[in-house]
């Protein structure tokens, strides 16, 4: 009998039992009246011009159906769900083949799977393929659930009523790896996205969730991924675990990408507590424009050369030390050990101990004691290492001074000389990675990170000489000004001709993502005789 199979006419609108071989879906109703039965082997039709039964030759298909139909035992599933979806067993060696169909209904491959090597190979164009199941079902409904492989989709299905269930279940082709190339398939996209809620079964391990969230965002707003107690579904079908199954399946998730979280589900943690300082700043007046440093913050702190940016960061590690119980880890990398270590007892001697004179002229015991309230607390951490480093390792310092040591508070002096061994043309792109990393790392370990960076020569009168800084000066890169929360200028005209405003630093808050609050903030004098730095009282006249 002479094909006029011309199913490409029209389009199926429903799917409904077949008289002749007793399919519950496998006849397809197209839009212009015809019916055509998918079942293997059965030949039922309806020709749409006459409304008559006829019977018709299948289309000749690439390849052909081998093995028997039977069920696969060592796996539970039944032989009523390999009859429904076509699946055969053959021996020597023991296989299973899983057939492919097109949009035409004709089988265009077989998948094999081998069973003692676990190993698979296609016959035919898979490629060309819809998802293994699809030719079963019809376009549109509520529900429709999508697992990483054959036998899980055809235990998910058995779970589910078997024939009896209302809800179509697909698996994509070549497992995690190509789920999202799958769908990039027209009629597949269209057939899943013709469903209210696309389930998505797939493994649980690493791989498999990885895939299924990379299928929902191609799925979304649709996606819902479905929260597995076992490895897979055939899992849980072999441990007889089907009312657990349902249940998952059941509280599948909707899919929002990651980290994605919506408001109404934040009264708990708005609700909490205000958002508090941990650290204070030394200064009223810098204190009042910020409110304190708070964990997960990145603060900058910026200057010209030799305006005190390092003793300022002193003082608010000093001040860290004496008011609360944090640990602090420090980075100074334009300095020794040695240096830094004095420069922290200088605070606590009122007397800068790094000058010879001033070390020599002070007794054991009175750099003991400085050295017990600030170093030999236990709580003050170095990074010993002069001169520049690569990004990463200044990475790993920042973690391990987190997570090892237990700093909340930690130091970087300063970000110019991570890079400083790279290309004047690259500065600007190491400048951009190792702030991206800063900033995701400050967030990630809950800390707060003191920055210190340097500036762009303005093209007037220098910073040395008390010029205003403004965000796009910072040195490198805007990323800087752009991921931090809060950036402290210092401006110090050291050439003035008063020597007490030669030794006035104005702390300027020019940028602050906590509060918006901008502008000059203190002054602080410089002591040669104590090296130490004090707020002085008229800090509210800045101009």
């Amino acid at each position: 009998m002479t094909s006029d199979y011309s199913l490409t006419k029209s389009k199926v609108i429903r799917r409904e039992a077949c008289p002749k071989c007793g399919s519950r879906d496998n006849v397809a109703v197209y839009g212009d009246g015809s019916k055509f039965c998918y079942g293997a082997t059965c030949t039922y039709r309806i020709n749409s011009n006459s409304g008559n039964v006829i019977e018709m030759e299948k289309p000749v298909s690439p390849i052909k159906t081998t093995g028997v139909l039977k069920a696969i035992e060592d796996r539970k599933i039944s032989f009523d769900t390999c009859k429904q979806y076509g699946v055969t067993v053959a021996d020597n060696p023991s296989r299973h083949i899983y057939p492919y169909y097109n949009e035409q209904g004709m089988l265009t491959a077989n998948k094999v799977r081998n069973v003692s090597t676990k190993s698979f190979h296609s016959e035919g164009n898979i490629k060309g393929s819809l998802l293994f199941g699809q030719n079963m079902f019809g376009n549109g409904g509520k529900y429709i659930t999508i697992c990483e492989g054959e036998l899980d989709a055809m235990s998910a299905y058995e779970m589910m009523g078997g024939k009896n269930q209302k809800w179509p279940v697909v698996s994509i082709k070549n497992g995690a790896a190509s789920a999202k190339r799958d769908i990039t398939n027209k009629h597949i996209y269209d057939f899943l996205m013709s469903f209210d809620n696309i389930i998505i079964c797939f493994d649980n391990d690493d791989a498999g969730k990885a895939a299924a969230s990379r299928l929902a965002e191609t799925l979304a707003p649709k996606a819902k991924i479905m929260p597995l107690q076992f490895k897979d579904a055939n899992e849980y079908l072999c441990l007889g675990k089907k009312t657990e199954f349902v249940r998952d399946w059941w509280n599948a998730k909707q899919y929002t990408p990651e980290n994605i979280i919506s408001g109404d589900e934040l009264w708990d943690v708005v609700n909490e507590k205000a958002i508090e300082s941990e650290v204070h700043y030394p200064f009223e007046g810098l204190e009042k424009l910020t409110h304190g440093i708070r964990m997960g913050e990145l603060i900058t702190v910026t200057a010209g050369s030799g305006l005190g940016k390092s003793q300022f960061v002193r003082e608010l590690v000093y001040h860290s030390l004496k008011n609360t119980q944090q640990n602090v880890g420090l980075m100074f990398l334009e300095e020794s050990v040695k240096r830094s270590g004095l420069g922290i007892m200088s605070l606590a001697a009122n007397k800068p101990l790094h000058i010879s004179e001033v070390f020599n002229n002070t007794t054991v015991e009175e750099r003991k004691s400085a050295f017990d309230e600030t170093l030999g607390t236990g709580r003050v951490f170095f990074y010993d290492h002069f001169g520049s480093n690569s990004i990463d390792s200044i990475l790993h310092c920042v973690r391990f001074f987190a997570n090892a040591l237990n700093c909340k508070f930690v130091v970087l002096d300063h970000v110019s000389i991570v890079i400083s061994d790279q290309q004047q043309g690259d500065e600007r792109k190491a400048i951009d990675e190792i702030m991206t990393k800063l900033r995701m790392l400050v967030q990630e370990l809950d800390i707060s990170l003191i920055l210190v960076s340097h500036l762009k020569r303005p093209p007037s009168a220098g910073h040395e000489e008390g010029a205003a800084t403004s965000l796009s000066q910072l040195r490198g890169s805007s990323s800087i000004g752009q991921l931090s929360d809060i950036v402290l200028d210092l401006e110090r005209n050291g050439q003035h001709e008063d020597e007490t405003e030669r030794h006035t630093t104005v702390v300027r808050v020019i940028k602050n993502r906590f509060s918006g609050l901008t502008g000059p903030a203190c002054r602080l004098l410089y002591s040669v005789e104590t090296g130490r730095m004090t707020e002085r009282e008229e800090y509210e006249e800045i101009e």
